[in-house]
């Protein structure tokens, strides 16, 4: 096991890879930055940038320089840097042969006591690791977006995944200021995706069948339960509540919500009609480009504000 970790490897700079590259390089770590494409490393080179600017306005960002941070991380198209790196975390498309291969050559590139991650929302990590030979050294480290503001990792342990490595990245994705939960068995969606689309499972039913319109349904959530979830858990409010009463309403109500197995019919023809949501300007809503702006906006201030005002708690 590493004792000082310096090197981190992140292999994929899309959507996620660039912004996991970010939170190590402003915790002062060297990171190897990998991607088969020049273009998309010169594009998250840039959106790192603007992350930090962005931060630094807002009274979040490093002590240090931009320049200083981004000078940490060196992009490349180039397997081979990656042989020094300590801890790599995969962040390519969900595509478990791909996946597959990467760990496979992971496996075969680096020092015998690098850890190696993946960042995959869904797929199970003990498949993903099934041709590397050091099964052991391989989990989940599933990052929320944008990992630069939501503070929570999934530690996923794998089949084979040694209770050492589990610990060992629990522990220092602790300290560079995240926020872990460990997530004990390798189960599809791991702890907070199957929360979230059990939580969207039934928001659509209510929809397909007519019991109220997509915006009365979000703000049903946004106004009642949803103002409690940032200090009371649903464990810790059915303890407010009484077990003994959760368990009367469970008896009489859980017959009633949607149980399908299947994707629901509706949303399978929305994204037949192309009614993708902002990709393309209509899915339960119809959108205009100020007001998908607007909501990535309040989105990103909701989440600056969290941070600032936990802060001012430390």
């Amino acid at each position: 096991m590493p004792s000082f970790i310096k090197e981190i490897g992140v292999i994929g700079a899309g959507l996620m890879g660039h912004g996991i590259a970010q939170v190590f390089a402003s915790n002062g770590y060297r990171v190897i930055l990998v991607d088969i494409s020049q273009e998309q490393l010169n594009k998250a080179m840039e959106a790192i940038r603007d992350n930090l600017q962005y931060l630094k306005n807002c009274g979040l960002g490093p002590k240090e320089s931009i320049e200083e941070v981004l000078s940490r991380i060196e992009p490349t198209t180039s397997w081979e840097p990656l042989g020094g790196a300590d801890f790599v975390v995969e962040c390519v498309f969900e595509d478990l042969r791909l996946k597959q291969e990467v760990f496979k050559k992971l496996d075969q590139l680096c020092g015998p006591e690098a850890i190696f991650a993946s960042n995959t929302s869904v797929i199970s990590i003990s498949q993903i690791a099934e041709k590397a030979k050091r099964k052991e050294r391989i989990l989940g480290t599933h990052f929320w977006n944008p990992p630069y503001l939501i503070p929570l990792v999934e530690v996923v342990k794998a089949r084979d995944t040694s209770d050492e490595v589990f610990e060992f990245t629990y522990e220092f994705l602790r300290k560079i200021g995240k926020k872990p939960v460990k997530c004990l068995k390798d189960v599809p969606g791991f702890i907070a995706n199957r929360l979230q689309h059990a939580l969207w499972r039934e928001a659509v039913s209510l929809v397909e069948k007519g019991i109220a319109d997509p915006y009365t349904v979000d703000e049903a959530i946004k106004y009642s339960f949803g103002l409690r979830l940032p200090v009371l858990g649903p464990l810790e409010n059915a303890d407010m509540v009484g077990l003994d009463l959760i368990l009367s309403i469970h008896d009489y109500l859980f017959p009633h919500l949607e149980s399908s197995k299947k994707a629901s019919s509706l949303l399978r023809r929305k994204v037949e009609s192309k009614e993708l949501g902002f990709k393309t300007q209509k899915g339960f809503y119809d959108w205009t480009e100020d007001q998908m702006e607007l909501k990535r906006r309040k989105l990103m201030e909701h989440l600056v504000k969290w941070h600032l005002e936990q802060a001012k708690e430390e």
